[in-house]
């Protein structure tokens, strides 16, 4: 290459070097009769001095103009430890000019305040940020160690195909129409799943792969239409067989990227603790604030809310400190966004009640919240009121809005933990009966494994969650290998011969010839990226992402496309 070195490597071990830079200009600053200018790449900043004699020949320049820069280093009289090259400077002999610019639509620094579509139309220009160059440099180091550490353990890194079969039991599918066989179409994957599990029956015993999956669903901070996992199975495993390696793998990124040393295991919980506990299936432990229930403080309570529960029951956090006006409305809109129309509150603070029950409290219930709370200092208690899954779930949203409202989701702590001992199915009320809850061919747990397709309310699957600060970022489970509950499987989930033929034929075929018992895993890479870049959503660790509906704004997909190329594929566009 023609240039020496790059914009972010000379310091005081170069004085007195004759370099050729190039770059892009980041800043210009006019001190009397001498320029300063900023000259930037992906690697860093390198301050150029233009002297009195050079500095009208080169008053041309402008920001992100790109120049190649002939000069000597020298040492900068006022160094910045900022920079790794803030204790030197290049004084200019020559600059030649590479590429002019327009003004661009928003400054190239980080911390602007300009709208995420309008960062998203010129994401090439939003990627020259340094915060956005380093989001994605993370994102190569962390697909390097996991590559790399796969790769040492044995595993072999396969591919699989982006065009699949649609088959029932997941989310929903991206079509692709088949030109060459009309009205029919591919369905981009949700994940390699199916391929994968066919890997082991191959007798590959140990597969991965960092690989691009897809699912119609609506879009939030932490999810995105088109995906990135690691995606791993492993034969003749068992579900801590997985969690083992997975863990490994966890604890060498951290220990990489953010110089954490993890000893000892990751916590486990079962789905039915988290639930209880923190209202969902992924608790962030990084605070407390654990959701407890009070039915017994309010026996015989005076206040209407509480009484005559029937099939309700009163779910309750006590929360340190006086929560404000504001703060409990942005909790109360929480638990209305979730089914709940009221968040009763009170507050203590030296021996004195207020708050919308408080008129009500018995002397009785006082003392009883005192000590059930354990409560030493002033404190909000609140309080919801429905039947437990719709309570449970409101408070657990209530709990995740306090974390923030309270700023206890300290950015540089991680917690992690496995949730286990999820159920194996789920009631749908559109489709009116069970489906999976995870996927039609996951193992029941071993305590069920006679029952499942007749209690299935209770019935348990050999399925496993990792959860990081909030996050789900990953799953798998122990896959089922004998056809005998393969096909007591289906018919728990009311699923037809003919549908079972139709979408899984090809692959349960494969059975009859010899499988091993079987588990996997996949990792969400977006959302970990996100996590270990301090990112506020996934989309800043996504290189050309989609915004919130679904649309790319640089390029405006999707768009419409011809009549003839809707001919082609044997399509007609609904009025």
């Amino acid at each position: 290459m023609k240039r020496t070195h790059t914009c972010g490597e000379l310091n005081l071990t170069d004085l007195n070097k004759k370099v050729l830079l190039q770059g892009w200009v980041a800043k210009i600053r006019k001190m009397g009769a001498i320029n300063f200018v900023d000259l930037r790449d992906v690697y860093g900043i390198t301050q150029l001095v233009i002297d009195e004699k050079l500095s009208k020949k080169y008053d041309f320049l402008k920001n992100e103009y790109v120049i190649e820069v002939e000069g000597k280093v020298i040492e900068r009289k006022s160094k910045n430890k900022d920079l790794k090259t803030g204790e030197i400077e290049v004084e200019v002999s020559t600059i030649k000019l590479i590429n002019k610019s327009d003004l661009t639509p928003f400054e190239i620094k980080d911390n602007i305040e300009t709208q995420e579509d309008t960062r998203l139309t010129y994401r090439y220009l939003d990627l020259r940020r340094s915060i956005m160059q380093k989001n994605i440099i993370l994102r190569s180091k962390i697909n390097h160690i996991i590559r790399n550490f796969f790769i040492d353990n044995n595993f072999i890194e396969i591919e699989t195909p982006v065009f699949g079969k649609s088959t029932p039991e997941g989310a929903r599918d991206f079509l692709v129409p088949s030109r060459l066989n009309p009205k029919k179409f591919y369905a981009l994957p949700q994940s390699p799943q199916l391929y994968k599990q066919l890997f082991m029956i191959s007798g590959f015993d140990r597969y991965f792969q960092i690989v691009k999956c897809f699912r119609d669903e609506d879009l939030r901070i932490d999810r995105q239409p088109e995906f990135m996992q690691l995606d791993m199975e492993m034969s003749f495993a068992e579900d801590k067989d997985i969690m083992e390696i997975i863990e490994a793998v966890i604890k060498k990124i951290l220990f990489e990227v953010k110089g954490l040393d993890i000893k000892e295991p990751f916590l486990k919980m079962s789905f039915a603790e988290a639930f209880d506990k923190f209202g969902n299936d992924k608790p962030d432990l990084r605070f407390g604030y654990e959701i407890k229930t009070v039915d017994s403080i309010f026996k015989n309570t005076e206040i209407p809310l509480f009484s005559n529960l029937d099939n309700k029951t009163i779910r309750s956090i006590c929360v340190n400190g006086l929560l404000n006006k504001k703060q409990l409305e942005e909790l109360t809109e929480s638990a209305n966004q979730n089914g709940v129309n009221i968040l009763a509150f009170t507050k203590f603070d030296k021996n004195e009640w207020s708050g919308s029950i408080a008129s009500k409290l018995s002397q009785k219930e006082k003392k009883e919240l005192v000590d059930f709370f354990n409560i030493s200092n002033e404190s909000t208690i609140l309080f919801i009121v429905d039947d437990y899954h719709k309570a449970t779930k409101a408070m657990g949203a209530v709990r995740s809005s306090l974390g923030k409202i309270q700023q206890l989701c300290n950015p540089n702590d991680f917690k992690i933990l496995w949730v286990v001992d999820f159920p194996l199915f789920e009631f749908s009320e559109e489709e009116n009966r069970f489906v999976a809850a995870h996927h039609p061919f996951t193992m029941p747990s071993d305590d069920c494994l006679n029952t499942f397709d007749k209690e299935m309310k209770k019935a348990k699957a050999k399925a496993y969650d990792i959860v990081m600060n909030g996050f789900e970022i990953g799953g798998g489970s122990q896959r089922i290998t004998d056809l005998k509950i393969q096909e007591r499987m289906f018919e728990a989930l009311k699923l037809s011969k003919e549908v079972i033929d139709k979408n899984f034929g090809w692959f349960i075929n494969a059975y009859k010839y010899g499988a091993p018992y079987h588990s996997g895993c996949a990792l969400g890479l977006d959302r970990i990226n996100m996590i270990l870049s301090n990112s506020e959503n996934i989309r800043e660790v996504i290189a050309f992402p989609k915004n919130s509906s679904g649309i790319d704004p640089m390029t405006y997909a999707p768009d419409l496309v011809t009549e003839s190329q809707l001919n082609e594929l044997n399509i007609k566009i609904k009025e």
